[in-house]
Parts: structure tokens; C-alpha cells; sequence
């Protein structure tokens, strides 16, 4: 596989190869180009930061982390980070790989819309988030070149990527708004859907069955 910038390649083996071809097969081209940027803008962060990575299993988390908004999932009721975290570790342990390393990637999948504690764990983990806040949100500019960011654009383009962004949330999560309850993709429905109602923690905790 090509680089995208002299400073960053994705990883030329086999497992590396088929976790393109299933996200391929999976995905759209929104989802797909997505999720190659946060691979290359995950691993251009830990660059300027000094991080030692697994690339493989970075890759293999940044390309799985939306999965769960696919129609494969259209049917479930759990997070959707939750569902694309199980389609990595069944990937990886189909490979072989070890349980703490597809421990690694489902967790890095699993807390990528949690912000701030990824960053204080494995590299892998803090760096799916890291990439993903990079396209998603266009923080950390600074972490990288212009031309390195340029040149993962230039190879997978984001047209009108901010409002088709959060489209493919909205319809990845509108039959399972519960699940955004303490999740940023609240925010999504909120913009998305004028019937949706947040779950309220405070409400949570004073209407339990506690009688204090």
C-alpha cells in the first residue's frame, strides 16, 4: 500500500490487507476515507509525540472504529462503538492475535467518542482517538505538517465531509437514541431529531428507588 506522506505508511501485510478489503466491503466511500485519515492523522500525532505503536493494530482500530454505524448493525441496541469494537476482535482473533492486543483495539474502538481518558492509556488506544479528533473536529493542527495533512487529503478527500459526518451518525444511531446517555453523539440527535429527549442523569438519580 502507497504511503500518504513521507512520514507515515500503512502497514503492508496480510492482515493489514484484509482489514481494508472487509471495510471496503462494509462501508461507503465517506466511511472508508474517514476512517483511513484517522489512521494516518492517529499515527502523525504519535510521531510528534514520540509514541511507540503497534501499527497493525492501530490500523486495524482506527479502520473498524465506525463499523457500527453500517447496516450490518442496523438491528442493534447497544453503542454503536461497542458493535464495531466486537467486529475487531473477532477479526483479530480469527488472526490469531493475541487477547491482550485485541483487548488493546476493541478498547480504543470502544472509548473513541469518550474524550480525554484514551489519551491516558496504550498509545494505540489514545491515538484512534487522536486521529478521530483530528478529522472529526480538526483539533491538534499543530501536531502535524501542512503537507503532511495535505497529503492524506489528497488521497482520501472529505467533500462536504462535516454534514455528511454527522448524517451517517444520525442514521447509524436514530433506532437506538438511548445509547447516547452519557455520549457525545447526544449532541447528534439533539440536531437530528426535534422529538429526541436526553436521558437526564440528575432526573436518574432522583427518581431512584432509594427512599432518601
Amino acid at each position: 500500500m502507497p504511503a500518504t506522506s513521507h512520514e507515515v505508511t500503512v502497514p503492508d501485510s496480510a492482515l493489514a490487507r484484509e482489514a481494508t478489503e472487509l471495510v471496503r466491503d462494509r462501508t461507503d466511500e465517506l466511511l472508508y476515507h474517514h476512517s483511513r485519515r484517522v489512521y494516518y492523522f492517529g499515527a502523525l500525532r504519535g510521531r510528534h509525540r514520540g509514541l511507540t505503536v503497534d501499527p497493525e493494530l492501530l490500523y486495524v482500530g482506527a479502520m473498524f472504529h465506525d463499523l457500527g454505524l453500517t447496516p450490518r448493525h442496523a438491528g442493534s441496541q447497544q453503542r454503536f462503538e461497542i458493535d464495531g469494537a466486537d467486529d475487531a476482535a473477532e477479526f483479530l482473533r480469527r488472526h490469531g492475535l493475541p487477547e491482550q492486543a485485541v483487548n488493546t483495539v476493541w478498547t480504543a474502538i470502544a472509548l473513541h467518542t469518550t474524550p480525554e481518558i484514551p489519551h491516558h492509556m496504550a498509545p494505540e488506544i489514545a491515538l484512534v482517538l487522536a486521529g478521530v479528533e483530528v478529522d472529526v473536529m480538526g483539533l491538534a493542527f499543530d501536531e502535524m505538517t501542512n503537507a503532511a495533512r495535505e497529503a492524506v487529503v489528497a488521497e482520501h478527500p472529505r467533500p462536504d465531509f462535516k454534514r455528511r459526518i454527522l448524517e451517517a451518525f444520525h442514521h447509524g444511531l436514530a433506532h437506538r437514541q438511548a445509547t447516547t446517555f452519557g455520549n457525545i453523539k447526544a449532541d447528534v440527535e439533539a440536531r437530528f431529531d426535534p422529538t429526541f429527549v436526553r436521558v437526564d442523569f440528575t432526573e436518574g438519580v432522583l427518581a431512584s428507588a432509594w427512599p432518601e
